[in-house]
């Protein structure tokens, strides 16, 4: 083989392997949803809203003391 040869068959080689290389890179995609993203918060307020009804009947009670 000639020099002008083995030089050619080198750059295809390499060129052929960056393609290969090429051809494999993964694709990532960045897409909206097609349906609506729904968030179900069934969160129970029952504890919460008896302490403060609690807290607040005994504020009343201490302060009108007389009327029970």
């Amino acid at each position: 083989m000639t020099r002008l040869h083995k030089d050619s068959f080198g750059i295809l080689t390499a060129v052929l392997a960056l393609g290969l290389l090429a051809a494999c890179q993964p694709t990532v995609r960045v897409e909206a949803p097609k349906d609506p993203i729904t968030i179900n918060l069934n969160v129970k307020l029952d504890a919460d809203v008896r302490v403060r009804l609690e807290e607040q009947a005994e504020e009343d009670i201490e302060s009108n003391s007389d009327i029970f």
